[in-house]
């Protein structure tokens, strides 16, 4: 697997995972939308620790920096 998510990307998903946890654990959005909520927050922050988004492959998309040989 080839890093796909940049730094700026990964603290971004990791911010969102927070507050999609917040709202989950207050209260705030219960039922099946919170735990959708919370399913995103795992898969946000699974993501922005490994560097990859499985999501990004099939759109070639790729927020890290390339490197040298690369460019």
């Amino acid at each position: 697997m080839k890093k796909n998510v940049g730094r700026a990307d990964s603290i971004t998903r990791l911010i969102l995972a927070a507050v999609f946890a917040v709202l989950y654990f207050t209260g705030t959005v219960t039922g099946p939308w919170g735990i959708v909520l919370l399913v995103l927050a795992v898969i946000m922050v699974f993501t922005a620790f490994t560097g990859f988004c499985l999501l990004y492959v099939p759109f070639g998309i790729k927020t890290c920096p390339l490197k040298k040989e690369e460019q």
